[in-house]
């Protein structure tokens, strides 16, 4: 395979529009981003001559945009919340690569006895060696937060994968109840430990129904030197009132997250599309930085009613991210960098990951090209590598070979 490529002719969006350009990979890290690059590019790969092998791809036609960045996945599944038999299934390797997702965050849920961190941490290598970039947050809903080291602190200085912590469940009647001093001592922790890693620490925020809403948070900030961006929120869509409380955390300098799976019984109950959400917070002034979406891919999307009763279940799926992107520019009118941007550029930010969600140099080779016409996923390279060509994948999962 020829380690050095040159995107000729791309429209690219890095997430910002810069026109026609074209783009030289070498290895897996974009090393020039400029139009007209041809017959000499020595100066681009620091080589006294460019006699070496170079596979040219002609992307007329197509954008060019980052690699996308999914920051909620369940790798090994989530579920249970209706007994064993509602777990739900492991990620494979198609279901991220096939949506334009290269890099990807695995969370524990509900259920973290029978799903574990050192599941989840060989899951996230498994897929890291089959083609893609891996992290983990650890913990799960419960606070104290479960760790493999015996503190969040220690498990994200010590582990390359742990990113953060999370996803702490609060205004939900599956969590933990944590109290405010339990947030803070977790914020707190994750802090340090990231500054110290050199890694984000962020606090991801599983944000129920309940009455409370984000209150926790903004109360969990107040009188202490907490930041409010410490703590990132997901599933701010998931009805009006939450919706429109999230708006008050982007306002008060928070970042947002918006779920893109979903039921048909959730949205005809409230729920507000993730499209739809991303378009109305856009409108409202948040900018796009403050803005992510994430697919909760294989988590248990139960529906339960107002005592709690599970009514039924559903799986989500990493191939909704960028579904809802596109779904934002087709039917929202979202402009097509602004829904690029919240599944690339934003997230990584968020999560600290500076080497991920932007076409420029240095960065990995994270790369999907979008047919202009009809803004479908042609093909995926993730660090250099073709992962997914003409919307088919050409590689595989370890086992899903068996499946074909």
């Amino acid at each position: 395979m020829t380690a050095i490529k040159l995107f000729k002719n791309a429209h690219v969006l890095a997430p910002e529009d810069l026109g026609v350009q074209d783009v030289l990979v070498a290895a897996n890290k974009i090393v020039a981003v400029a139009a007209g690059l041809g017959a000499d590019f020595s100066s681009a790969l620091n080589v006294t001559n460019n006699n070496l092998p170079i596979e040219i791809i002609d992307a007329t036609g197509f954008y060019l945009t980052p690699g996308f960045v999914d920051s909620l996945v369940h790798f090994i599944g989530g579920g249970g919340e209706g007994g064993f038999a509602s777990r739900t299934p492991e990620m494979q390797l198609t279901d991220a690569t096939l949506g334009g997702v290269t890099t990807a965050i695995g969370v524990l849920g509900t259920d973290a006895t029978t799903r574990t961190l050192t599941n989840l941490l060989a899951k996230a290598h498994a897929l890291e060696t089959e083609g893609i970039t891996t992290y983990c947050y650890t913990g799960s809903y419960q606070v104290p937060c479960r760790t493999l080291l015996g503190s969040v602190t220690d498990d994200l200085i010590l582990i390359d994968k742990f990113i953060g912590v999370g996803e702490i469940a609060i205004s939900d009647h599956r969590s933990s109840q944590p109290t405010l001093d339990e947030l803070r001592k977790v914020a707190a922790a994750a802090r340090v430990g990231g500054m110290l890693a050199g890694k984000a620490g962020i606090v991801s925020v599983h944000v129920g129904a309940g009455a409370s809403l984000l209150d926790p948070l903004h109360q969990a900030v107040a009188g202490t030197e907490l930041q409010i961006s410490q703590f990132y929120p997901t599933h701010i869509n998931r009805n009006q009132a939450v919706f429109a409380a999230g708006l008050r955390f982007a306002q008060a300098g928070g970042v947002i997250d918006f779920t893109t799976s979903t039921t048909m019984y959730d949205l005809q109950h409230g729920e507000v599309a993730a499209a739809q959400a991303l378009a109305l917070a856009l409108d409202k002034g948040i900018p796009v930085s403050q803005l992510t979406l994430s697919s909760d891919g294989n988590a248990s999307l139960p529906i339960f009613s107002s005592t709690g009763q599970l009514l039924g279940l559903e799986v989500g799926k990493v191939s909704s991210l960028y579904q809802s992107a596109r779904s934002a520019v087709m039917d929202y009118q979202v402009t097509l960098p602004n829904a690029i941007a919240a599944i690339t550029s934003s997230p990584a930010d968020v999560l600290g990951l500076s080497h991920k969600g932007r076409i420029a140099l240095d960065k990995d080779a994270d790369i999907v090209l979008i047919n202009i016409n009809n803004l479908q996923i042609d093909s995926v390279f993730a660090k250099g590598k073709l992962l997914v060509k003409s919307g088919k994948a050409v590689v595989f999962g370890t086992f899903e070979k068996y499946d074909r």
